[in-house]
């Protein structure tokens, strides 16, 4: 994984409640074993038309661009399919924002390098105006610090992460590479209990 400690973007609003797993990425796209490739179908029902035409009213498709995508409440809710944090990542997008996030989708997103910050209900829809009044507003978002801040305003929230992903991903490790990076460790344990 690729290691986090601050990033600085625009974002990409989708102010939409309860999206589920099956709109960020349609069963119909999960036969593949390997990460790569599901950005091409991101939000793939809503990106294009039936004739495969891009839905030109859909925010994907409007040249907006960022590594952060702003959701409204209650993101990632429905089954729990990994692909979905796999999808939005491979999009390019390295922080999704919400006020809720269904638990499995959290976890997915958190081992799979795609940062999940919740925030307040009053912190989105500031944020969500921010981005209405300057599409090309700024938005930091510091892991280290556990702090989301709108560019050039007094705007800023605190958010929780978990301290073992916090770690794993300042350090740009999943569960595996955190394992080998404890190698030496787990030998003299293993030594010390013959």
């Amino acid at each position: 994984m690729d290691k986090f400690t601050t990033l600085k973007s625009t974002c990409i609003p989708l102010p939409l409640q309860d999206v589920d797993t099956d709109q960020i990425i349609p069963a119909r796209f999960l036969k593949a074993t390997t990460r790569d490739g599901f950005g091409d179908n991101l939000f793939r029902d809503w990106r294009y038309n039936e004739d495969g035409s891009p839905n030109e009213d859909f925010i994907l498709n409007k040249g907006l661009s960022g590594e952060i995508l702003v959701a409204g409440r209650n993101f990632g809710c429905g089954s729990s399919r990994e692909h979905a944090a796999w999808a939005i990542y491979d999009f390019g997008i390295k922080v999704v924002v919400s006020s809720f996030f269904a638990d499995i989708f959290k976890n997915n997103a958190l081992n799979n390098g795609l940062l999940p910050v919740q925030v307040t209900d009053g912190f989105l829809k500031a944020l969500f105006s921010a981005i209405e009044d300057n599409p090309a507003v700024g938005v930091t978002v510091s892991l280290e610090n556990e702090e989301i801040s709108i560019d050039g305003t007094d705007l800023k929230e605190s958010f929780d992460i978990n301290a073992y992903k916090k770690y794993c991903m300042i350090q740009g490790y999943d569960d595996i590479d955190f394992l080998i990076s404890k190698k030496e460790e787990i030998e003299e344990f293993e030594t010390k209990q013959k």
